[in-house]
């Protein structure tokens, strides 16, 4: 059995700005609510979300002996989180600014893992983050971490949405577990769902990813001509950038989330003449390179 205390002392020193932790128990409700959702067609063509449902949802078969999760968030709100002007046509969300956070998190995770190996004899884990089929807003809120916003995302009291998640899925009991985030904090606020551009955000607290912007520039190809992308050529920041708890949220600490983009350098007229050499040296280690530059440049003006 390891210590709660000793996990959240570990986690924040490797750099993680929350932590929870709870049981690898399955998440039957949840995945009740998301194979509902997928029914009704809101997953588009993100077929990958259709496979591995059962474990995307039990921890325990993901992780063979797994008996907890390890639910870490940290900050990367930066200044420009909170929104371009209206006349910017290459607008890019502002994670997408850092280095690939998948890379970030994966080693972050990866020294909590062994750290606590260090001090628990026959640790063993598996780092996720946003890569594998785990239900990782749905443990956050079982962790206790926030609640499920109206734009699906987790809104955190003190750091609000612009949060990145990773868990670490350990063989061994925790000493004291966290209770379940049991409110929903929004209120009657309706920002998020007033602000989507092409009302992408249903009343459930769910999205309709035919419709959704980030969905549209990183996901699927661009096929519906009626619904604009508002200046958004990589991911969109719409649904958090006027959130409450996003314009009252203190900036990100963690210099490993500081934007390495000049966002000037990504302007219409600099992005149809670079190369695809300078893009990579510009945004090679960024998640741009998951569209790469000609997808990038084709969304300008749609």
């Amino acid at each position: 059995m390891i210590s709660k205390n000793i996990i959240i002392n570990h986690a924040l020193e490797v750099g993680f700005d929350l932590v929870g932790i709870t049981t690898a128990e399955p998440l039957d409700s949840e995945r009740a609510n998301f194979e509902a959702w997928m029914s009704e067609g809101n997953h588009s063509t993100l077929d990958y979300l259709s496979r591995n449902i059962e474990k995307r949802f039990a921890p325990q078969l993901l992780v063979e002996g797994a008996r907890s999760v390890i639910v870490c968030a940290v900050s990367y709100l930066s200044p420009i989180s909170r929104g371009y002007s209206s006349e910017c046509r290459t607008k890019i969300a502002s994670y997408a600014l850092a280095r690939d956070y998948h890379l970030t998190i994966k080693e972050m995770l990866f020294e909590l893992g062994n750290r606590l190996g260090d001090k628990v004899e026959g640790l063993k884990f598996r780092a996720f983050t946003d890569s594998a089929p785990l239900a990782e807003k749905s443990l956050a809120v079982r962790a206790g971490l926030g609640w499920i916003g109206r734009n699906s995302l987790v809104v955190t009291p003190q750091f609000g949405s612009m949060i990145l998640l990773g868990e670490l899925v350990i063989n061994h009991d925790v000493d004291e577990y966290d209770k379940p985030f049991g409110e929903q904090r929004c209120g009657s606020c309706r920002v998020c769902i007033e602000n989507c551009p092409n009302g992408a955000i249903l009343e459930n607290r769910l999205i309709d990813t035919r419709r959704c912007i980030s969905c549209r520039t990183i996901e699927r190809e661009d096929d519906n001509k009626e619904l604009s992308l508002h200046g958004w050529i990589f991911g969109c920041d719409s649904c958090q950038s006027l959130c409450p708890y996003n314009r009252r949220a203190p900036l990100h600490t963690n210099k490993r989330f500081d934007p390495i983009i000049d966002i000037e350098s990504m302007s219409e007229e600099r992005l149809n003449s670079m190369s695809e050499e300078v893009f990579q040296a510009i945004a090679g280690t960024t998640p741009l390179t998951r569209s790469g530059l000609e997808r990038i440049r084709s969304n300008i003006g749609k």
